[in-house]
């Protein structure tokens, strides 16, 4: 069978199970109730594709192979095909996305067991995943556009699944809106590179943009890179991303994972040769990619809420890819993309388990006779000690929390020293000062990031139980089809890594993932040449910093939760004081575009100043037209008298002037 065929059964599986499972049980209700088959046929639907897209990987020849299916628009001296693109970066996102995926489309056969919409669940998961896969393997940028606006969607009907509860719809509603405004930029980018390069396929970008006048490649790059904010959640329309947790655990380690928030990420690395022909605006990414992560870390210092952590830890992590892409790296920020796929989509699975147990602990409560009307079961103020009743849950989080902390030998150690080691190189031998600023940055945030996700993990799993009547009820370990994938996950993160290790050792030879994909190596991901050579010393020495980074703050965090418990929260506030509030109040960022965006804009400028233009002049215009018709259709009314003698007249009339028409020769 030919690469394109197998790519089309690559797409359609996943586009094939949406169907099935969510229009067959509107016509056959009892399949609605039949989670066995419904799991079965959504899960398949990504595990296949997987199969496939790995026999495609293992198969590639090394030259891009291009799908041309049919002809999508033909008007003036646009020719769009419906076309599909193989190649190494898109093998790799399409194994990413199919396999953690199918990891999670497996763990929730167990985690949705008796919601009422479990076939529409899978419904939106397998059409998610179809979106996602246009994304990563389209041809042109109007089909990954199509695959972009997609994921929004699946996110919007995800996020707000269960739309019976106000704050899952209005979750849903502000992520659909905030990548709206990035959406829009990247469509004025589109119309852009059309105007200039007259195509939009990625052989005629790649070939002839890099060409561009400065000001315009600047421009283009610019609102690529705003649309890329809006679904990787960047300063400043990252707010969308933590009020997505409102949705179901598994749609949460989907979308923040491996999919749709990875999207941006991809698109620059696609774009990667465009891309380096805009210095100044390389630099606003990595300074936004560096704040972005700095500021993420800090709130998830404050979040007490388990999936909040990891939601801004998300942002945090993006904001890391980005600091890779803003220096040059692409294959690195790439890099970091899989590790992250890993440990995250672990942690938020985990997290999934972890609620899932205090739900159980909570309807106890409630059997017993407790008021549980201010019982979060996803507070961690509320937990501790569940490593003792949730022994997989726990062992495989903490895996992951080694991981995302960047402990020696885990996937995140790896990918995240080599974010570090680029930010320093294109700093120190590239003589690019902010890089070397976006470096200090990363540091920090290093070390943020290990301490808040060891703080998560203690005052999850250790320590003595704080929910009431701990001794008599208690929380179980989840059933084998969560934590399956969890100990799947938590082996992934733990050797990831060595897809990509340094480049001081053996002088690169072994850094697969550079040579798979750097274009220096016939990949498709550009990078900065000749940034600068950084002594063999101090390469280690950089490494040794990260390392002691990682395992000091761990050992810290260990240390000072063991002794104190939640205790030492009150410490950490004492400490920080003012700064503490700003960061458990997320920099006042909601409130800010509440003021001003909501209030004002929409409420004051829009409701109020715009409300007689909409009256008088939008209302007035289609009402006037209504008006008109009526008017007009009154008059001929009166001509319908029902007397036949009047229509036997009209009808002389009209033929008496018809002829005399003719003979005027008109």
């Amino acid at each position: 069978m030919s690469s394109a065929a197998l790519l089309r059964l690559v797409l359609l599986l996943p586009l094939a199970g949406a169907l099935v499972n969510g229009v067959a049980p509107l016509f056959v209700e009892s399949l609605r109730t039949r989670e066995k088959l419904l799991g079965t046929v959504g899960t398949a639907a990504v595990a296949v594709p997987f199969v496939v897209a790995a026999y495609l990987f293992l198969t590639f020849g090394g030259e891009p192979v291009v799908a041309n299916y049919f002809t999508w628009m033909a008007a003036g001296d646009l020719e769009l095909a419906f076309a599909y693109r193989i190649d190494e970066l898109s093998l790799l996102m399409t194994l990413v996305v199919t396999g953690v995926g199918g990891i999670i489309h497996l763990y929730s056969v167990g985690y949705m067991h008796g919601d009422p919409g479990y076939w529409r669940f899978f419904a939106y998961l397998n059409l998610f995943i179809f979106a996602m896969l246009n994304l990563v393997l389209a041809n042109n940028l109007p089909v990954l556009f199509l695959g972009w606006e997609g994921v929004g969607l699946c996110s919007y009907l995800l996020i707000g699944f269960w739309y019976t509860d106000l704050s899952n719809s209005t979750a849903a509603n502000k992520a659909f809106i905030v990548n709206r405004v990035g959406d829009f930029a990247f469509l004025v980018a589109m119309f852009l590179i059309f105007r200039e390069l007259g195509g939009l396929s990625f052989d005629v970008i790649l070939a002839e943009g890099p060409a561009l006048p400065e000001a315009t490649l600047n421009w283009i790059i610019f609102l690529l890179f705003v649309g890329a904010t809006g679904k990787s959640a960047q300063i400043p329309l990252f707010v969308w991303l933590p009020d997505a947790m409102a949705g179901p655990t598994p749609v949460s380690a989907l979308i923040h994972a491996a999919t749709m928030v990875t999207s941006g990420l991809y698109l620059l690395a696609r774009l990667s040769a465009l891309v380096l022909g805009a210095p100044v605006v390389m630099a606003i990414i990595a300074v936004v990619g560096g704040a972005t992560a700095l500021m993420a870390a800090t709130i998830a210092l404050a979040q007490n809420d388990i999936k909040r952590v990891l939601a801004y830890s998300t942002v945090s992590q993006l904001g890391y890819m980005f600091m890779a892409a803003g220096v040059g790296a692409f294959f690195v920020s790439v890099f970091h993309l899989v590790t992250h796929a890993f440990f995250k989509a672990c942690l938020f699975l985990g997290s999934g388990s972890v609620i899932h147990g205090m739900e159980e602990v909570e309807h106890d409560l409630e059997a017993r006779g407790h008021d549980t009307s201010d019982f979060d079961p996803q507070d961690m103020r509320t937990m501790g000690g569940l490593g003792a009743y949730m022994p997989s849950t726990r062992t495989t989080y903490l895996l992951a929390t080694l991981a995302i902390s960047g402990i020696p030998l885990t996937a995140g150690f790896f990918s995240k020293d080599e974010i570090l080691f680029k930010a320093f190189e294109y700093g120190y031998g590239g003589g690019q000062t902010y890089a070397l600023v976006v470096w200090g940055v990363g540091v920090i945030t290093a070390i943020l990031t290990a301490f808040y996700m060891m703080r998560s993990y203690m005052l999850t799993f250790e320590g003595e139980p704080r929910w009431p009547e701990a001794e008599a009820v208690t929380p179980h370990e989840s059933p084998s089809t969560m934590t399956g994938p969890l100990w799947a996950l938590g082996l992934l993160s733990m050797v990831g890594g060595f897809i990509g290790l340094p480049a001081v050792i053996q002088d690169g030879k072994w850094n697969w993932i550079h040579h798979y994909l750097g274009a220096k190596y016939g990949g498709p991901v550009a990078e900065v040449a000749g940034a600068g050579h950084v002594p063999l010393a101090l390469e280690w020495g950089l490494i040794l910093l990260s390392s002691a980074i990682a395992v000091g703050t761990v050992y810290y965090a260990w240390r000072a939760y063991t002794a104190q418990g939640l205790a030492f929260d009150a410490v950490v506030k004492r400490r920080f004081r003012g700064l503490y509030r700003v960061w458990a109040d997320t920099y006042y960022w909601d409130d800010f575009y509440d003021r001003v965006v909501v209030d004002t804009l929409i409420n004051g400028i829009g409701r109020k100043a715009l409300a007689p233009f909409d009256d008088v002049v939008v209302d007035g215009a289609v009402n006037g037209v209504a008006d008109t018709a009526q008017n007009a259709s009154g008059l001929l009314r009166r001509v319908q008298t029902g007397i036949v003698q009047n229509y036997a007249l009209a009808l002389v009339l009209g033929t008496v002037l018809v002829i005399g028409l003719m003979l005027a020769g008109v």
